[in-house]
C-alpha cells in the first residue's frame, strides 16, 4: 500500500462516513486473563464516544511506511488452505457476527503478544464502496468500482491515573477522586486485506507498531505466520555495521558521507516527484555507490554477500530505515559533532604528525556554550 492509499482508508474512518455497525472489545491483564468482551452498536453510542473508537482505530493506519506500517505478504500456499489466513477471511466473511471465530481470534492475540499491564483489543469490520477516480485524481462517490470489506484491529494500553484532588461544583470545593483505567493509543494493530492499488488483495496484510524498535515477532507469526521482517532501528544498526565490517579499510569518511548523501538525494527527489508508491533502495543501488567511491571489488564482494545474509537475498530497503537524512553525526569515546546533512562537506579527516584529526571548517559565527568567539592565527612556537 502507498501513502494515497492509506490516507483515502483513514479518511473514511469516521462515524460519519464507515459503514462500521460494531466494534468488539476484549480487555485483557497482565496475566493475560481476559477481564471483559464486548459488542458495541456504533448507531447506539453516543457521538463524542464513536469518535474516540474511530480514532484509535484509524491511529493504527498512522505513521511512515516501512517503519511503523509494515507489509505483511502471504505465501501462495497459505491463502489456498492456511489455518492463519483462513481465519482471518472467516473472521471478514463473517462480519466478526461468529463468536467462536471471534474468541480463537482473540485468544491467538492474547497466548502471543507481549504487553506489559492490561491492554484493549479492539475490531471491526467495515465496507468501502471504492469512488472511481479520475485521472486527474478526482474521486466519483457515485461512481462505485468495488466494495472493499477489511478488518481492522488495534491493540491499546490501558493505564490506570492516579488518584487526584478535583473540582466538585455544586460544593465549589476540590475533594479527592477515584482512580480510572484510560484507554491510550494503539501501539499494534493491522488492516486486512490490503488496499493496494485501491483493490482487495487477500495475498497482503498491514500491520502497524509504534515502536520501531520492537515488531511483536510472536504476535506476527501468530496471525500471519511469514517471515518476520527487522524492525526499522534494528534495519538501520545492520546496515552501518554492514558498512563498516564489509568495506574494511575503505570505511572511510568520504564513502560514508557520499552513501548518506546520494541517498538522501533519492528520498528528496522521490518527494519532489509526489511519487505515490513509496521508494526502495536495492543492494545494487547502494553498491553503485560504493563503487563511484573506489571500494575495492573484494569489499563489494563481501558487502555483497554480507547483505544477503543480514536482510535477505537481493531484498530491497526503506531508505529512511539505513540513514537519517535530518542529521549527520560524527562521534568519539569523547565528543558527539552533529552537521547539517547538506553541509557535511565541512567535516574531513586528517592524519596530521601521525595523530588522526576530526577537521571542521570554520570561517564564521563560531559559538562555545553560546558566546561566539574568534579564532585566532597563532605563531607555532619555536622547538
Amino acid at each position: 500500500m502507498n501513502d494515497k492509499e492509506i490516507g483515502e482508508l483513514r479518511r473514511h474512518i469516521r462515524r460519519e462516513k464507515s459503514n462500521i455497525t460494531a466494534i468488539h472489545g476484549c480487555y485483557v491483564n497482565d496475566n493475560k486473563e481476559i477481564i471483559s468482551k464486548f459488542r458495541m452498536s456504533t448507531g447506539m453510542m453516543p457521538e463524542n464516544e464513536s469518535d474516540k473508537y474511530y480514532g484509535l482505530l484509524r491511529r493504527t493506519l498512522s505513521g511512515s511506511i516501512g517503519k511503523n506500517l509494515i507489509d505483511i505478504t502471504f505465501k501462495t500456499s497459505q491463502v489456498t488452505g492456511s489455518e492463519e489466513h483462513k481465519l482471518l477471511m472467516d473472521l471478514r466473511a463473517s462480519q466478526l457476527k461468529d463468536e467462536t471465530l471471534l474468541e480463537s481470534f482473540f485468544r491467538k492475540i492474547i497466548d502471543s503478544v507481549s504487553m506489559e499491564g492490561n491492554y484493549l483489543i479492539l475490531a471491526a469490520c467495515d465496507t468501502y464502496d471504492v469512488p472511481f477516480k479520475s485521472k486527474d485524481d478526482a474521486l466519483s462517490p457515485d461512481q462505485s468500482e468495488e466494495v472493499f470489506t477489511y478488518l481492522l484491529t488495534a491493540i491499546c494500553p490501558v493505564k490506570q491515573t492516579k488518584a487526584n484532588l478535583h473540582y466538585v461544583p455544586e460544593e465549589k470545593l476540590f475533594h479527592d477522586g477515584a482512580m480510572h483505567d484510560l484507554v491510550s493509543a494503539p501501539v499494534l494493530g493491522f488492516l486486512f486485506p490490503a488496499f493496494d492499488n485501491r483493490s482487495t488483495n487477500i495475498y497482503n496484510a498491514l500491520y502497524y507498531t509504534k515502536n520501531i524498535k520492537e515488531n511483536q515477532d510472536a504476535l506476527i507469526e501468530a496471525l500471519f505466520n511469514t517471515p518476520v521482517p527487522q524492525p526499522a532501528a534494528e534495519q538501520k544498526k545492520t546496515f552501518e555495521a554492514l558498512l563498516s565490517t564489509s568495506l574494511g579499510e575503505d570505511c572511510s569518511m568520504e564513502v560514508v558521507q557520499t552513501v548518506h548523501e546520494q541517498i538522501s538525494q533519492r528520498i528528496e527527489m522521490h518527494r519532489e516527484a509526489k511519487v505515490p508508491d513509496p521508494l526502495m533502495i536495492s543492494k545494487e543501488d547502494v553498491k553503485d555507490v560504493l563503487k563511484e567511491c573506489g571500494v575495492k571489488e573484494e569489499h563489494l564482494s563481501k558487502f555483497s554477500v554480507d547483505y544477503d545474509e543480514a536482510f535477505g537475498f537481493e531484498a530491497d530497503l526503506h531508505p529512511k530505515n539505513i540513514i537519517d537524512n535530518k542529521h549527520f553525526e560524527i562521534k568519539t569515546p569523547d565528543v558527539v559533532i552533529k552537521v547539517d546533512p547538506a553541509r557535511s562537506d565541512l567535516i574531513e579527516t586528517r592524519i596530521i604528525g601521525g595523530v588522526k584529526y576530526i577537521l571542521i571548517c570554520a570561517d564564521e559565527n563560531v559559538e562555545v556554550n553560546g558566546v561566539n568567539i574568534n579564532i585566532q592565527e597563532k605563531e607555532t612556537a619555536a622547538v
